[in-house]
């Protein structure tokens, strides 16, 4: 899995780029990403599945703001990004968030 960032001069946004290469996603039919940028829904930012059998996701997220989200594999399990800025408590479980800062 990777993220990168990638910040505009004109624009007060970042085009943020998540990846999961196809060795990671062995075994992954579909993936999506979660977080407080869309209220955690869990249909909103699916990853696309690439011919090379990379997933990719593309957002424009507002910068200078603190994002908390998590993967939602198979729609059954939720998993965290090594790459991570940070992670936080998430407050409904014993398990952490991820947290990207813009």
């Amino acid at each position: 899995m990777s993220i990168k960032k990638q910040f505009f001069k004109s624009k007060d946004l970042c085009k943020v780029t998540w990846t999961i290469n196809k060795k990671e996603a062995k075994g992954i039919e579909n993936i999506s990403l979660s977080g407080s940028f869309n209220n955690w829904s869990l249909q909103e930012n699916p990853f696309t599945k690439m011919k090379n059998g990379n997933f990719k996701l593309v957002m424009e997220l507002p910068k200078d703001v603190s994002y908390e989200y998590r993967y939602l594999v198979n729609g059954t399990q939720w998993v965290n990004e090594e790459e991570a800025d940070r992670y936080v408590d998430n407050r409904v479980s014993n398990e952490q968030n991820c947290v990207l800062t813009l």
